[in-house]
């Protein structure tokens, strides 16, 4: 979740790797929203659409379990590239939840800003509404968003995920270049991690063994670029005990070298959003195809990591 301007608003933004035409038609599309829209494992059914102020849009999510939810968003304010306002969460039989101001804006290097503010009746209303979204997965959506804008841009699959941690940009490098507080988080939950060599540098290989005790996972991290503080680039590939290479253990299909970029931005003096990408390298089709069903347990796997370096901060 992003950063709170008032205590009833929840805020989120998003830096787009797309023009801000992609990013709206994304938005306005039916037949493109219905490529992203929701958290992941989620569906859509578009009804009826007008974009208009004062127009709706009626939809329903189907969630993975098989439920249905009916929503109607209402517009209140379309400006063509720049600006929506609308109520969301609600349908004919009940209010909307809170109401959606989003601001697109298109950056000197093409890329697009999402500034997103949900505002709800009281700031207890705020509160709930951020742990459900959290709960839900459904931040996911824009790093679905994200995954959406790349395939439609160069044809490649990727993963990405998104959060905003409380701290500020140069604690959060650290954490991710100091071998001893990236040991401590970076594990998924239930696993523990351990350096056999450690230097973290450009041009440099890591080796290091996760395990929950019952499977043992080596890796090697090769880094390719480290920009103080704002961006880290590296290959993580599975190796055995005596660094040859090797598969996941539980997925023999899985792509062997996965590329990882951390890009880390101030949205305040003290607060940090990281964006992590993967993008799966001389994949096969069919290492690929595993890869996006995998997706869902990707997000699971980081957001457990990011649970972990969020507890790591508050000590």
């Amino acid at each position: 979740m992003g950063a709170k301007n008032k205590s009833n608003e929840l805020k989120i933004i998003r830096i787009y790797d797309a023009p801000v035409k992609l990013v709206w038609d994304a938005w306005t599309d039916p037949k493109k929203v219905a490529k992203w829209w929701g958290p992941r494992g989620f569906t859509i059914t578009t009804h009826s659409k007008d974009l208009k102020p004062g127009g709706h849009w009626a939809y329903t999510m189907h969630g993975p379990d098989g439920t249905n939810w009916e929503n109607k968003t209402l517009y209140h304010e379309v400006e063509k590239h720049a600006k929506l306002v609308y109520d969301h969460g609600g349908n004919d039989d009940r209010p909307p939840l809170f109401r959606v101001t989003v601001l697109f804006s298109e950056l000197n290097n093409g890329k697009t800003k999402m500034d997103m503010t949900m505002t709800l009746p009281t700031p207890e209303a705020a509160e709930q509404t951020r742990k459900f979204i959290k709960q839900a997965s459904g931040n996911s959506t824009w790093d679905r968003l994200a995954e959406y804008l790349s395939d439609e841009i160069d044809h490649k699959e990727k993963f990405v995920i998104n959060r905003t941690f409380e701290t500020d940009i140069n604690t959060m490098f650290e954490m991710w270049t100091n071998p001893q507080h990236f040991s401590k988080w970076l594990a998924p939950t239930g696993f523990s991690m351990e350096y056999i060599r450690s230097e973290i540098k450009p041009g440099s290989t890591t080796f290091s063994m996760m395990t929950n005790g019952d499977i043992k996972m080596y890796n090697h991290i090769k880094y390719l670029e480290i920009e103080k503080p704002h961006r880290i680039v590296y290959t993580t590939a599975f190796v055995d005990e005596k660094e040859n290479r090797s598969h996941h253990p539980a997925l023999p299909v899985w792509p062997q070298i996965m590329l990882t970029t951390i890009q880390l931005a101030e949205e305040g003096p003290e607060e940090t959003r990281v964006t992590v990408t993967w993008e799966p390298q001389n994949a096969t089709p069919e290492e690929i195809a595993i890869f996006v069903q995998h997706k869902p347990s990707m997000t699971m796997g980081w957001t457990g990591s990011f649970d972990k370096l969020e507890e790591l901060l508050q000590k």
